[in-house]
């Protein structure tokens, strides 16, 4: 199975560049299965539906989300009638959306999508671990579905890590999002596992992660306010991780970093050029 997964869309500029190129890299790259986070996809804040519906429209299988998940007021509502959109699954019990979905891929496989919010330096919440552990023994690797993707959308990459090394060997893929900048410690680790710290953003890197540079700045230098954040719009950069698994076992055999367009020095998965 060859997936993508891309990492936090941030404004008009990164739903551009995912409009423009993901339909010629499905078809390109032969991919099975492509995942987005989209948390920040409404202008930097939350998702609506009409930005969910043009996502999954250019060939997304499955849009995650994390703490911005409910900026946008009417996500309570259409989260719960479309059927590709999910926000953590350790939010408090009540919440509308799922946090976890079997969703299947263009080859026919069942994959199983977690969203996890991690709890270091954001707002208190379940525990990520104990949440992970129970759907990986209600539906386990090779058993309940064939593949399992994990969106660990944390702040620390020590929290990120933690997780990627509790989950190896037992699902084909965790990744970080979030700090909307890309690691470059992307690889299969000790037990199959795919991990990267964090695929970075879907958006222009000429910004503050994906804001227009002279609010944030401002703040820092004077702790005051001027005004509003904005999504920056020059030219993105498509940021994310290419993933190829063994069908037999669902584990990860290879592994790409993705970094197309924009600012940024390109990356991409040669090995299915």
């Amino acid at each position: 199975m060859r997936l993508l997964f891309l990492g936090d869309v941030v404004g008009r500029s990164g739903r551009r560049i995912i409009v423009d190129r993901l339909p010629n890299l499905r078809r390109d790259w032969k991919l099975d299965f492509v995942a987005i986070n989209g948390e920040n996809s409404a202008g930097g804040f939350g998702i609506t539906e009409e930005i969910y519906e043009e996502l999954t429209d250019a060939g997304a299988d499955v849009i995650t989300l994390g703490n911005h998940s409910w900026d946008q007021r009417e996500a309570l509502v259409f989260i719960e009638r479309v059927p590709t959109l999910i926000r953590p699954l350790n939010y408090p019990a009540g919440c509308p959306g799922k946090g976890a979905k079997i969703i299947e891929a263009k080859n026919g496989q069942r994959v199983l999508v977690i969203n996890l919010l991690g709890r270091i330096f954001m707002d208190a919440m379940d525990d990520p671990f104990a949440a992970a552990d129970r759907e990986i023994e209600a539906c386990p690797l090779m058993q309940g579905c064939q593949a399992i993707l994990v969106d660990m959308h944390a702040e620390t990459t020590s929290e990120k890590q933690s997780m990627g090394h509790y989950l190896d060997g037992r699902v084909s893929l965790v990744i970080g999002t979030h700090t909307h900048a890309p690691t470059s410690d992307h690889r299969v680790l000790s037990g199959g596992t795919a991990f990267m710290s964090d695929i970075g953003m879907c958006g222009d890197y000429d910004s503050v992660i994906g804001m227009t540079k002279d609010e944030p700045i401002r703040r820092f230098l004077t702790k005051l306010p001027a005004a509003r954040f904005e999504a920056s719009n020059g030219p993105a950069t498509m940021s994310g991780i290419a993933v190829e698994l063994d069908d037999n076992t669902g584990l990860a055999t290879r592994v790409a970093a993705v970094r197309l367009g924009g600012v940024l020095e390109e990356s991409r998965p040669l090995f299915w050029d």
